[in-house]
């Protein structure tokens, strides 16, 4: 204890070990059933494309000067990742609220910040893996390649850390799988659909263009579709800077309700 009776840390500025055990943890929960983690948003991807290329391919021609189903891949792709990078800090959280054994990760000396990259992490890592094996299916199956790398990693790190801190939040404010279900099916389902993942969105209204606009998760898809085709609606680098503050914004808020105990200690 120190002079004013608090506690000091033994970890110094960072609890390196905590927090490698806490992404560990993380990240060995979704491995552990990997084929519902991983192999089922691989199927889903791969139904989604054969769909969406026999019903409209053949007729669509070409969008943004490449076919229909190249156009739709990184679209898919990008929504899978954010599906399942939310997917996995909102599961583990709501959980073990719900099981009662939440304090076994609010006890041990982690601060609010190792807290958050510690969840971070085991999304950002689901996403990432999921991104991978997605990828090759576009390169085996569609013969595709990747015009910017780069961009769409870069993007896929951003789309699942920015998704890994909205999961985070949505568990924090839930108590029950029925609020999780409701904040799923009605808020990050429509902006992953409504977010140009199955279109351009120069074939909007204009009113939708400028809705569209303002959503995070259309700059992140649009982001990917750049990094694999070289095409997008907007500018990588203005998504860059969208995804960049919109995932700051998210993270910082949840590190104060972790800070706080907000919704999480009795």
């Amino acid at each position: 204890m120190n002079a004013t009776g608090m506690g000091v840390r033994r970890f110094g500025q960072v609890n390196w070990l905590g927090l490698y055990t806490l992404s560990a943890r993380e990240i060995q929960r979704f491995l552990a059933v990997w084929t519902q983690t991983l192999a089922a948003p691989l199927a889903t991807a791969g139904l989604f494309l054969g769909v969406f290329s026999l019903a409209i391919g053949p007729s669509r021609g070409e969008v943004m000067g490449v076919p229909f189903v190249h156009f739709l891949a990184p679209g898919i792709l990008m929504m899978t990742v954010i599906q399942n990078a939310f997917a996995n800090t909102s599961s583990s959280i709501l959980i073990s609220k719900v099981q009662g054994n939440i304090v076994d990760t609010l006890m041990p000396p982690l601060s609010p910040t190792e807290l958050l990259l510690g969840y971070t992490a085991g999304g950002v890592a689901r996403g990432l893996l999921v991104a991978v094996a997605v990828g090759l299916l576009m390169l085996t199956v569609l013969g595709m390649g990747i015009a910017h790398p780069l961009w769409a990693l870069v993007f896929v790190l951003l789309g699942s850390a920015f998704l890994s801190a909205l999961g985070i939040m949505a568990a924090i404010l839930s108590n029950k799988f029925d609020q999780m279900a409701a904040i799923t099916n009605f808020i990050i389902t429509p902006l992953s659909f409504l977010s140009g993942t199955f279109y351009s969105i120069e074939r909007l209204p204009v009113a939708m263009q400028v809705a569209t606009h303002v959503n995070p998760v259309f700059y992140l898809i649009d982001g990917v579709r750049y990094g694999v085709i070289g095409r997008s609606d907007s500018s990588p680098w203005l998504g860059l800077g969208v995804c960049t503050l919109a995932t700051l914004l998210v993270m910082a808020l949840c590190w104060h309700w972790f800070r706080t105990g907000y919704r999480m200690k009795a």
